[in-house]
């Protein structure tokens, strides 16, 4: 056999087991995607995050639930429009938890990286702030971070929050506040000087003073305050009943803790966030009993899903993806991608004004709750009073009234 015949048979071997290798590659990726599928262009949404700085802890809920929402949807077949099935992919960045920078990636998500529509930050000033760009290049944005009133009272057209008021979310616990045996006579309010916090000062004042309470304190901090002893001595002078604080988790953990080092122990403290959080609870450990805080959610089989199954699953499938317990914050990210994905296949479109009146008229059921919002693009959900019990989670009060008795009047530090 000539030289030339053996390396044209060579090629020919060699190409004839690039090609059986080749068909049977395709044919395990036939069996793993649906035949029925074929993807079109991809659909990207951008978001801007705080995955490093202050409050970075919670700014990952978001950045897991969008992802793990995505992966969800583009396994079932992606987002359905005009008889297309199109992928779902994110544009993330991370802003540090500064709003400033975070204005700026906005900017440069609809501008510069032509993303199709927006999700949201975390903590109502940056949906304060960000918001304002998503109303200037009329660019849909639905966020489950920010819950202040004020991010609603601008008229805007393309903002779309899955977050209670603000200025409700004590509004379950003044209730409860009225049912409790001793009955609370003294309330003290602390909240931070932010968006969210101010916001939930300005709606608990009113139902305070209907309740009959006697405000004895109403004191604004600063935001990511770190000296709480001042604030604590006059709660211990005013020998007050009821401490309700607005801020966020740092803030929160560092008042308890030095709560404790000066022995202030009323009747009750809740706290608008942090109680909800596995790592706050692991923060404090047994320091953490007895708190009081609030929550639109929590992971019930009841609340049916379409591509979860349910709320229950959902928070079993987190668990396992990340290594830690899903709160609200994750479920309303979630949320918030599945109300783009449903507002683009009602309007059957990815144009943004489409989407936009879309969103405005959307109903459906989600992992978190019924999703519909109102004409200021805000949703109702009502807060679930839960107290930490040892080492459980317990629910307390809800609409109908108690679900579970409180631990209450909290007892004294040293006789724990």
């Amino acid at each position: 056999m000539s030289l030339t015949h053996s390396r044209f048979r060579f090629r020919f071997l060699l190409s004839s087991s690039l090609l059986s290798l080749l068909s049977s590659l395709l044919a395990v990726f036939s069996l793993a995607v649906p035949a029925s599928v074929v993807f079109a262009q991809e659909i990207t949404l951008g978001a801007s995050v705080q995955l490093t700085g202050p409050v970075a802890n919670t700014g990952r809920y978001y950045r897991d639930a969008y992802q793990l929402a995505i992966e969800k949807i583009n396994a079932a077949g992606g987002v359905k429009i005009g008889g297309q099935s199109r992928k779902l992919a994110l544009k993330l960045y991370d802003n540090q938890s500064d709003v400033n920078l975070s204005v700026r990636q906005y900017t440069q998500l609809v501008s510069q990286d032509k993303v199709n529509l927006l999700l949201g930050p975390f903590a109502s000033n940056f949906a304060l702030a960000d918001s304002a760009v998503s109303e200037k290049y009329k660019v849909p944005m639905v966020q489950g971070g920010g819950a202040s009133d004020q991010i609603f009272a601008r008229n805007f057209k393309y903002i779309f929050g899955t977050l209670a008021p603000a200025s409700n979310y004590f509004g379950s616990t003044v209730d409860m506040l009225k049912q409790l045996k001793p009955a609370p006579k003294s309330v003290a309010l602390l909240y931070a000087d932010d968006a969210f916090d101010v916001s939930v000062a300005e709606g608990t004042r009113p139902m305070l003073k209907q309740s009959g309470l006697n405000v004895v304190m109403d004191e604004r901090y600063s935001t990511n305050a770190t000296d709480f002893n001042s604030l604590l001595s006059q709660i211990k002078s005013l020998n007050v009943d009821v401490v309700l604080v607005a801020g966020h988790e740092t803030e929160i953990l560092n008042f308890v803790r030095q709560a404790k080092s000066l022995a202030v122990a009323p009747k009750l403290y809740s706290f608008t966030v942090g109680v909800p959080s596995e790592d706050f609870r692991k923060a404090l450990g047994k320091d953490a009993d007895y708190a009081y805080g609030m929550t639109a959610w929590l992971p019930n089989a009841a609340l049916k899903d379409r591509w979860f199954g349910d709320a229950e699953q959902f928070a079993t499938q987190y668990q396992a993806k990340f290594g830690y317990a899903p709160d609200y914050h994750a479920a309303s990210g979630v949320a918030d991608v599945e109300a783009l994905v449903k507002a683009m296949e009602d309007a059957g479109s990815t144009d943004p004004q489409k989407v936009r009146d879309a969103l405005a008229k959307i109903k459906f059921d989600s992992l978190y709750g019924p999703i519909a919002f109102n004409a200021q693009g805000q949703i109702e959900l009502p807060q679930v009073v839960i107290q930490v019990q040892g080492d459980s989670l317990a629910e307390i009060y809800g609409a109908k009234g108690f679900i579970k008795q409180p631990k209450y009047p909290m007892p004294a530090w040293n006789a724990r």
